[in-house]
Order: C-alpha cells, then sequence, then structure tokens
C-alpha cells in the first residue's frame, strides 16, 4: 500500500514522502491517526500544490528575513553599566535588555530569538547572535561602556 505521509513518522519518514507500508500498518494506524493518506492522484495532485505553496511563502520568510538581517547587522547597541576598576559589570547586560535596546532603534526582536549563552558580564565590544526566520542568523554588535557615577 502506497501512502503520504503527513506528519513526521520516526523510522519510516517525513511529511510529503510517499512510502510503501503493509496494508494493515497504513489502513489500521497511520490513515485513523492522522499520520498519512492514501496515495492515490487527487491526495498526490494536493501534496505537490501544498509544498509549492509551501516553497513560495518559505522564499517569502527567507527575503524577509534577509531584509531584516541588514538593518540588525548596521546598528549598534550600546549600554552604560557600573563596573569595578577590572572592567567586571555590577550586574550584566541581557538578553531582555538587548530587545529593548533595538526596539528603541526601531528594530523589533523577541528576546528569546537572542542567542547569548551567558548574560555579558564585562566591559568591552561584544557580537551576539540573533535567530531570525527561515535559517536566517544576525549577528548584532553590543557595546558595553562603564556609566559616570
Amino acid at each position: 500500500m502506497d501512502i503520504i505521509l503527513t506528519e513526521n513518522v520516526k523510522g519510516l519518514g517525513t511529511i510529503g514522502d510517499v512510502v510503501k507500508v503493509k496494508p494493515g500498518y497504513g489502513r489500521n494506524y497511520l490513515v485513523p491517526q492522522g499520520l498519512a493518506v492514501a496515495a492515490n492522484d487527487r491526495n498526490l495532485n494536493e501534496m505537490e500544490h501544498h509544498k509549492r505553496q509551501l516553497t513560495h511563502k518559505a522564499q517569502k520568510l527567507s527575503k524577509e528575513a534577509a531584509a531584516i538581517k541588514a538593518r540588525i547587522e548596521a546598528v549598534v547597541c550600546s549600554f552604560a553599566h557600573k563596573a569595578s576598576e577590572e572592567g567586571k559589570l555590577f550586574g550584566s547586560v541581557t538578553s531582555m535588555e538587548i530587545a529593548d535596546g533595538l526596539a528603541a532603534q526601531g528594530i523589533e526582536i523577541d528576546r528569546r530569538k537572542i542567542l547569548l549563552d551567558q548574560p555579558i558580564k564585562e566591559l568591552g565590544e561584544h557580537e551576539v547572535e540573533l535567530k531570525l526566520n527561515a535559517g536566517v542568523n544576525a549577528t548584532i554588535k553590543v557595546n558595553v561602556l562603564r556609566a559616570e557615577a
């Protein structure tokens, strides 16, 4: 029996794959669970149309992400914090603070998309990675300065 997977099935395939399975497995498990549909002409045409739509949507998201990436990489975020003589901050610069700094410059980014392993705890210029849509990553420069007392 040939089926089209509508969900990822471990050991069988990913969404959109046409696979051959035993009739009982397809009829009694995969189709009732909503994991697959029968591979007839109508369903194959529908799946091809769906794939074309997803490809078009992915290209559109990729273009938008590239435009946002260009805007982000042109920006430098500066923060002033109190620091010790050795350059260690009395506190830290977090992803939420970076998101607020970007928002002040007109770029709205969700703070969860800022890939910051550890909060920034020392003075200087740091590069922080941001994960955008469609697998596009951008890098922003974060400049941490000593605050005047």
